[in-house]
């Protein structure tokens, strides 16, 4: 027990050191919210890695989708590295990094008002990412539960409150470049766990290649609805059910490119070099939380067990997924506990700095200021973002406390929502003059209608699959209500295009200069 506090200890006391250390990095809007747009390759990428992984892959994803598709659930992990991150850095990178800039645009929400010349997109754009990304917020404590309960004899919701407490300490102190500042340090952290982790684990299964002949041997249980009822598929290449492990990958993967709090991370790189270098470490990063996560997850037939079930009330049992992984890791040395428990508290404190500072900046930037206050000042805006900052966290503490069924599922389609409505004229937005506002009103309403419509009447049996398609969809969707609707005004689209063109060694195409 000495160890495990003593570890949470020195990494909280690390969180606020350097929440401190970067308030001079947080004195005007541009800074708190963007770094000044001038955050370096590593940062960048471990920003970006940590905001997309947090206690959800690691104990919520990793152990569910592990118990459903075996060791094939490794695919998700690298459909994360090469599709979420590799990729997503390669096409979004440079060309957000241009045009935000070239447009003064600080969110989202911001960039679809500024380059579709409409405060109307900018409002709805607002409003969406405000309902979607507060429950994801409280997601982010729900995979805490049951590894504290494990570990300490004390109740979940104090450990809750700390946790948002110390967020919001270097978070409000010192903004994007603490969030930034803090990512690397926990990026490390969350590395050398998941490896002696992993190690660990499978040592205490007799090594690799036990393991995998263990898991071989394994049946699904009688009722399970598998494609394949038999040995021998939960150790195979693309598991029992391939079909919904690839709409996994999609959700999880192509998903991050339509995410405000992960495409953000571009509009703060500072230069050519940083975009390139940031690509290679975000996708190295990736490959080893993400493939760590799910292969370690893959195993989770090994340890079935009463631990892991849930009784309903008539007697019946089922799987509870958020305690696969806490079961894998109970029985593991204290000092190997201590490092899972602050692994966890970096996955989630990186996610929720991140979440909450979009959060707070897309309500005052695009909403507040400029709607309900016509114009506020520079020093209004900081104090509102704050403000912010603070009543966001308070109420993804409220609702992680204690959270209702519809906001439990709600969680489960927030990802799809997101992504569903943003990320297709976000991509056209930055590649194609002829995307109109129609077209962007068009994916809206289908990423948001479809994954909200489901979670009501169930037309397509996962959530997930529906998540997919609604992404999907959009891509489908904005050229071919492009082409039929009417086309914006040249000048503005020349205009907001010419940013590519301007000189500096070469078209800002091709690269972003140093300064």
């Amino acid at each position: 027990m000495f160890v495990k506090i003593l570890l949470l200890i020195v990494f909280f006391a690390s969180m606020i050191l350097i929440g401190f250390i970067s308030r001079k990095h947080a004195k005007n809007v541009n800074d708190f919210v963007l770094g000044g747009r001038s955050v370096g390759p590593w940062l960048s990428a471990f920003a970006y890695g940590t905001s997309y992984f947090s206690a959800v892959v690691f104990v919520g994803y990793a152990g569910q989708f592990g118990w459903k598709y075996g060791i094939a659930s490794t695919w998700i992990g690298i459909g994360n590295a090469v599709i979420g991150s590799l990729m997503a850095w390669a096409i979004l990178g440079r060309r957000t990094r241009v045009m935000t800039q070239a447009l003064s645009a600080k969110t989202m929400p911001d960039f679809f008002g500024k380059r579709f010349d409409s405060d109307a997109l900018k409002i709805a754009a607002s409003a969406i990412a405000f309902v979607f990304l507060i429950p994801y917020t409280a997601s982010v404590y729900n995979g805490l539960s049951r590894l504290f309960g494990m570990a300490f004899d004390i109740p979940y919701i104090w450990c809750v409150i700390a946790m948002a407490v110390l967020t919001a300490v270097y978070v409000l102190l010192g903004g994007y470049m603490a969030t930034a500042l803090n990512d690397f340090v926990q990026g490390l952290i969350m590395i050398g766990g998941i490896i002696a982790i992993i190690a660990a684990v499978l040592n205490g299964q007799g090594g690799f290649s036990q393991a995998l002949i263990k898991l071989s041997e394994v049946k699904p249980a009688e009722g399970e609805t598998l494609a394949v009822a038999q040995t021998g598929v939960f150790d195979s290449f693309f598991g029992p059910d391939p079909l919904n492990l690839l709409g996994v990958v999609i959700l999880t993967s192509l998903g991050t490119w339509g995410l405000p709090q992960m495409v953000q991370k571009f509009y703060a790189i500072k230069s050519e070099k940083a975009i390139k270098t940031g690509m290679i470490v975000s996708t190295f990063f990736a490959v080893v939380i993400a493939g760590g996560c799910y292969f370690l997850g893959g195993f989770a037939r090994l340890f079935d067990g009463e631990a892991i079930y849930k009784v309903a009330a008539d007697g019946s049992k089922s799987v509870a997924f958020d305690a696969i992984i806490p079961s894998m890791l109970s029985s593991l040395p204290d000092i190997l506990i201590g490092i899972v428990i602050v692994l966890v508290l970096s996955a989630s404190m990186s996610t929720l700095s991140s979440l909450v500072l979009t959060s707070s900046s897309t309500l005052t930037l695009d909403f507040i200021n400029g709607t309900i206050v016509k114009k506020m000042s520079e020093r209004k805006q900081l104090l509102c973002i704050r403000i912010f900052v603070v009543f966001f966290i308070v109420i993804s503490v409220v609702i992680a406390a204690d959270p209702p069924t519809f906001i439990a599922q709600l969680m489960g389609i927030s990802w799809g929502a997101l992504a569903g409505a943003f990320l297709a004229p976000f991509v056209y937005g930055l590649y194609w003059k002829g995307t109109t506002q129609l077209s962007v009103w068009a994916s809206f309403a289908f990423g948001v209608g479809i994954t909200v419509a489901n979670m009501f009447f169930k037309f397509i049996a996962s959530p997930i699959n529906a998540g997919a398609i609604a992404m999907v969809g959009g891509l489908i969707i904005v050229p071919i209500v492009s082409k039929i609707t009417p086309k914006m005004n040249k000048e503005h689209t020349d205009k907001m295009f010419q940013c590519y063109e301007e000189k500096v060694e070469v078209t800002r195409r091709t690269a972003i200069e140093d300064k």
